[in-house]
């Protein structure tokens, strides 16, 4: 009776199928994302190290972004890791220096050099047209009798509806401008 109930119980599994996900492309993937992933396999044929290791990296850290609360997204969240990686290149490169590793220095600048050829791919709002956009915000809120602040400009700024809503262009480098354009 026993065997009976095993059998019974075993043709259920046998009739489900089991899917596999693609978990290599999301459909929220940045155009960018994709060229690297490209570069990558031009790279390896090429057997260029440098840009082979910076380019594993930083697609390791995409990866490993998507399984947090706040994936990479857009091609400016990918601008802003690839600035990131480069400004810590940059302060390696700084401190092999002063520890008289040139070796070590010619790595780091070698990497920041394919970090920033990257990073010059995205188009963003020129520093220009992003303070034009500040400036005019300002004058709005001083206009609507507010009192001035920097979180309220930057809300102002990138609100549903405001003037840098959906635009490319780093949320750092706007409240930078912000940061200047009204005091303390």
């Amino acid at each position: 009776m026993s065997l009976q109930f095993a059998r019974l119980s075993l043709r259920p599994l046998r009739s489900m199928r089991f899917v596999r996900f693609n978990s290599t492309a999301s459909p929220s993937t940045p155009p960018l994302m994709t060229t690297l992933r490209t570069d990558l396999k031009t790279a390896m044929r090429a057997k260029d190290t440098s840009r082979l290791n910076v380019l594993r990296a930083v697609i390791s850290e995409f990866n490993n972004s998507q399984k947090t609360a706040s994936p990479i997204q857009t091609d400016i969240q990918l601008l802003s890791l690839l600035q990131k990686r480069a400004t810590a290149s940059k302060e390696a490169a700084k401190e092999f220096a002063a520890a008289e590793r040139p070796d070590l220095k010619e790595k780091e600048d070698a990497q920041v050099a394919v970090l920033e050829e990257y990073a010059s791919k995205v188009e963003t709002l020129s520093a220009e047209e992003v303070g034009a956009i500040v400036n005019k915000e300002i004058a709005a809120i001083k206009e609507a009798g507010s009192k001035l602040n920097r979180g309220l400009v930057l809300k102002a700024l990138f609100s549903p509806g405001g003037p840098l809503e959906g635009k490319p262009v780093a949320r750092s480098d706007v409240a930078k401008l912000v940061n200047e354009a009204v005091p303390a």
